[in-house]
């Protein structure tokens, strides 16, 4: 039987991406980070989100696309970690909705789509008249850059 799954549809610089709602802790608002010394380009700084601190990434830079200006509802989704302090903040332009797909309209892809790394993306959903690249968020930061980050 074909499994559906909830998804999170959001953009990045007009780019459709979804994320699994099960890797999502909740969205909120978005508030300007307090930038750190010596961390990697990609990621703007920290916040205090709930009493922890949250370090958050720009996905436009992570990918390296262009960022889009433009995009005043800017979000900060907040991906789960195996605890508090693993959660990591991703900054989005605009989280669209929530919709249920089924697995079987999940395509891997080929190779890296518009330059963002396989290792990113468990695949590529077709969606009204859209594809949505669909992203793995927990692998958006390595180890070794969580380690940098928390440190």
């Amino acid at each position: 039987m074909d499994k559906e799954i909830k998804i999170l549809v959001f953009t990045v610089n007009d780019e459709y991406y979804a994320a699994d709602i099960g890797e999502v802790e909740r969205i909120i608002g978005y508030e300007k980070p307090t930038k750190l010394p010596d961390t990697p380009s990609f990621t703007e700084g920290v916040i205090n989100h709930e009493g922890h601190i949250l370090a958050v990434v720009n996905l436009a830079k992570r990918f390296k696309l262009p960022e889009n200006s433009g995009a005043n509802d800017k979000k900060i989704i907040v991906v789960k970690g195996e605890n508090e302090q693993d959660s990591v903040g991703i900054i989005v332009d605009l989280v669209s909705e929530v919709k249920d797909v089924l697995e079987s309209s999940i395509e891997l892809p080929k190779e890296s789509i518009s330059g963002i790394s396989r290792r990113y993306i468990k695949g590529l959903i077709k969606f009204e008249n859209k594809i949505l690249i669909f992203l793995n968020m927990g692998s958006i930061l390595t180890d070794e850059e969580k380690e940098e980050l928390m440190q």
